[in-house]
C-alpha cells in the first residue's frame, strides 16, 4: 500500500500480542483495576463475565487464567465458531446466543450483565463474585489504549504521524489512540473506518445515526448488516461517544476528522490482496481499516504518514471471512486483485 500510494502506510501488528489481538490490552488493564478497586479477588472462585464477539473474550480468559479466576462469556451465535472454540480451549464457559439489539434483555451483553449480576449470591464469605467487564460503556477501555496503544504508536513513529484512521466496535481503541495523539501532535487527524451496515460514518460525517442497511426491506440480519465481525454498531457507546464533543479549542463538534463507510466487497478484496502482495492474514477488521487507508492516502497524496491497527489475525475467520466457498455464496469475488484501482 506504501508503494502504490507514495505514503508511509503503518500497521500496528497487534495480531502478534499473546492473546492474538488488541484485546489483550483492555483485558489485562481491566481486570488490574477491578483488583485495586477490591471488585476481584483472585483464587476465591471469582468469576469475569462479558458480552463480546470473540476477541475480548479470548483476551479476557487468558488473563483469567493467569490470574486465578473463572472466565463466562456470552457471544452471539452468528460469529465464526472457531471464536468459541479458541475461547473454550482457554478454559472459559462459552454461551451462544441468538444476535438480537441491544435494547433485548436477552442481548448477549445484557445477559452477561445478569448473571454476572447472580454470580456467587450464595457464597456466605462474600470473596466469590462475578465481575461484568462491560467493554462496551467501561471508560476504562480507552484508557486503557490512551495509557498504553497511543503512547506505543507515538514512540514507535517519533511522533511523525498524519492520519490514524480505525474502525469501531466498543470504541475503545479509537477513543484512546484519538484522544492522546491530538494531544501530542498538532495537525493530527483521525478518521473511522466504518462497514457496511453501520451507522456510526453517517453519524460522523452528517450528524445522524443511519445506516443504508437499516431501510425498510434491506435488512439480512439482527445486529449491523455487515460480514466483518467486531467493529460497526447502529448505537453510540460510551467510549465512542466521547469523540463526538467540541474539541479544546473549541472549534470543532467532534475529534474525529471524518469517516470512511467500507463495503463487505472491498474488505474481502483488501484481505486477498494484502495476503497475494505482502502475505499478511489478517482478520476482517483489519481489512475495513487498510481500505480506509489508502482511501485516505489518495486524497492526501504522497509523503504522508497514515497509522492504522491490525487487530487480528485471518486465523479467528477460517469458517467465514476467510471460507472462500461461504464468501463467494454470498456473492463476493475472492479473487486476489492485480491493482488496487478496484478500490474506488
Amino acid at each position: 500500500l506504501s508503494d502504490a500510494t507514495g505514503c508511509e502506510i503503518l500497521g500496528k501488528a497487534e495480531f502478534l500480542n499473546p492473546g492474538g489481538s488488541s484485546k489483550d490490552r483492555i483485558a489485562l488493564y481491566l481486570i488490574e483495576r477491578a483488583e485495586e478497586a477490591a471488585q476481584l479477588i483472585p483464587h476465591t472462585g471469582s468469576c469475569i463475565f462479558e458480552g463480546t464477539s470473540g476477541s475480548t473474550g479470548i483476551s479476557l480468559s487468558m488473563v483469567a487464567r493467569a490470574k486465578g479466576y473463572l472466565c463466562h462469556i456470552v457471544m452471539p451465535n452468528d460469529q465464526a465458531i472457531e471464536k468459541a472454540q479458541l475461547l473454550e480451549r482457554h478454559g472459559a464457559t462459552v454461551e451462544r446466543v441468538a444476535p438480537c439489539s441491544i435494547v433485548d434483555r436477552n442481548n448477549f451483553v445484557n445477559i452477561a450483565r445478569r448473571e454476572a449480576e447472580e454470580f456467587g449470591k450464595d457464597d456466605q464469605t462474600g470473596m466469590k463474585r462475578g465481575y461484568f467487564v462491560n467493554q462496551f460503556e467501561n471508560p476504562l477501555n480507552s484508557e486503557a489504549h490512551y495509557k498504553t496503544t497511543g503512547p506505543e504508536i507515538y514512540r514507535q513513529t517519533n511522533g511523525r504521524v498524519d492520519v490514524f484512521v480505525h474502525g469501531s466496535g466498543t470504541g475503545g481503541t479509537i477513543a484512546g489512540v484519538t484522544h492522546y495523539l491530538k494531544r501530542k501532535i498538532p495537525g493530527v487527524k483521525s478518521y473511522l473506518a466504518d462497514p457496511q451496515g453501520s451507522g456510526l460514518a453517517n453519524k460522523v460525517n452528517h450528524g445522524v445515526m443511519f445506516a443504508e442497511t437499516e431501510r425498510e426491506g434491506t435488512r439480512r440480519r439482527q445486529q449491523v448488516d455487515t460480514l466483518v465481525e467486531g467493529v460497526g454498531l447502529n448505537r453510540l457507546t460510551r467510549n465512542f461517544a466521547n469523540l463526538l464533543r467540541p474539541t479544546p479549542d473549541g472549534n470543532s463538534k467532534c475529534l474525529l476528522d471524518g469517516a470512511i463507510s467500507v463495503s463487505d466487497n472491498d474488505a474481502v478484496r483488501m484481505s486477498r490482496w494484502l495476503m497475494a502482495r505482502d502475505g499478511l492474514f489478517i482478520g476482517s477488521s483489519g481489512a475495513i481499516n487498510c481500505v480506509a487507508a489508502l482511501s485516505i492516502a489518495r486524497k492526501l497524496g504522497p509523503g504522508h504518514t497514515i497509522v492504522t491497527i491490525l487487530a487480528d489475525s485471518g486465523q479467528r475467520h477460517l469458517t467465514k471471512f476467510w471460507n472462500d466457498s461461504a464468501m463467494t455464496a454470498l456473492g463476493h469475488d475472492v479473487t486476489a486483485p492485480q491493482s488496487l484501482e478496484v478500490f474506488g
